[in-house]
């Protein structure tokens, strides 16, 4: 009798679709990456001029409260911060360059001063070989054909500092049309939530540079200090440089410690030594601490966020991109409190989703029939009210949210 074989194990067949819409999403997302990629420089300028425009919209402001037309009060600033600007160059980059030529013309001397001082001791003598093998006679050739194969990159910078610049003044010179445009085209049921979000940016980019205020601020009042002290000529120039070049994260600091150190050189090898020890000191200070803790304030981010930020920042985009890096972070932070108010054990988020529901319903009855840029300022009005009211622990009067109706018709 023949045995019959088993049956065989049955086989399962798995197929995976993709959807039309898929495929058409992830086609969308790659081209959208790709035209980010191809307008990095246009999104920096738009930033930069964003930037701007909050750090100077607060003294436009305050000049209109004062009673001047808000053209007049714009040229004001932009004039006042131009002068600003030029009286602190003035100041500042004369003494620098003499000291630059100073140093070049002395540099021989300087190295017959060190190799001097360094002889008798053991551990020197290749120290020694070294500093005598340095080619001082070279430095003005070499700066000169660096300068040289810098200045196009420097026109190119210079062109897009002055299309930003225009950039923030147009958006100064008219910031309720430029927000009725963006309110045009957003549903008008998120009028409320866009307006909320328009003011934690100003809110954010004026933390910005209030840090950047303190920042700059610290190591100017060092510097001065410190060169006062150490004996060094043209301390205050000097100081005012370090404050201008700290604003730059990471390399700022150390260029800004690259003319203290020269400002010392001729108070010899003692003196320079300890200038440079306490300069790197206060860089650690700076960028461990001082940066971390501040930034940290004033934008509402954790200090390692601080840090994080700027390593990113800085890999991503170079120098810019550390520059913008903080308020970036500061805003992705402000868009998931924001937009995700209903995530699950949030704390407050239930307040929170029904202050917009009820701002947002009394929006909608109070604007039926209002143009976008009349609506906007509304709507701005209203996240100024609800703002104040999460800031002090109270309540929202609805009756007060639709009192601004009147004031937007008669606008």
């Amino acid at each position: 009798m023949t045995a019959t074989p088993p049956d065989p194990a049955p086989t399962t067949r798995v197929e995976i679709g993709v959807s039309r819409r898929t495929i058409l999403t992830i086609l969308l997302v790659v081209a959208g990456v790709w035209l980010l990629g191809q307008l990095t420089t246009v999104l920096e300028i738009v930033l930069v001029a964003l930037v701007l425009v909050g750090t100077f919209d607060p003294l436009v402001a305050w000049l209109e409260r004062k009673g001047f037309p808000r053209g007049r009060a714009l040229v004001l600033v932009f004039v006042a911060a131009a002068l600003g600007l030029a009286a602190v160059v003035l100041l500042m980059v004369p003494p620098l360059i003499a000291q630059a030529l100073d140093l070049v013309e002395k540099a021989p001397k300087y190295r017959a001063d060190l190799v001097a001082q360094l002889h008798g001791h053991r551990w020197a003598r290749s120290l020694i070989s070294a500093v005598n093998d340095l080619p001082l006679d070279n430095i003005a050739e070499a700066a000169g054909a660096k300068a040289i194969g810098y200045s196009t990159k420097l026109l190119e910078y210079i062109g897009y500092g002055i299309s930003t610049l225009f950039l923030a003044i147009y958006l100064l010179a008219d910031p309720v049309r430029a927000k009725g445009q963006i309110y045009a085209v957003v549903p008008r049921h998120h009028h409320v939530k866009l307006a909320r979000i328009l003011l934690e940016l100003k809110v954010i980019v004026g933390g910005y540079m209030r840090g950047q205020l303190i920042t700059s601020a610290s190591i100017t009042g060092f510097v001065f200090l410190l060169l006062t002290i150490s004996g060094a000529d043209n301390a205050l120039p000097i100081a005012l440089f370090a404050g201008l070049t700290d604003l730059i994260p990471f390399v700022g600091g150390y260029i800004a410690s690259t003319p203290v150190v020269i400002a010392a050189t001729p108070h010899g090898l003692t003196v320079t030594l300890v200038v440079v020890c306490i300069m790197i000191l206060y860089q650690e200070f700076e960028s461990r601490i001082l940066v971390p803790r501040v930034y940290g304030r004033v934008l509402r981010l954790p200090p390692a966020m601080v840090l994080v930020a700027l390593l990113v920042g800085a890999s991503l985009a170079g120098i810019l991109g550390a520059l913008l890096a903080l308020p970036i972070a500061a805003g992705l932070q402000m868009l998931v409190r924001e937009l995700h108010v209903d995530l699950p054990g949030e704390v407050g988020a239930d307040d929170k989703a029904r202050i917009d529901e009820r701002a947002t319903e009394v929006y909608e009855r109070v604007t039926e029939g209002i143009g976008a840029v009349e609506a906007g300022m509304i709507a701005d009005e209203m996240a100024s009210i609800v703002k104040r009211s999460e800031d002090t622990g109270t309540a929202v009067d609805p009756a007060v949210l639709a009192r601004l109706a009147p004031a937007g018709e008669r606008r």
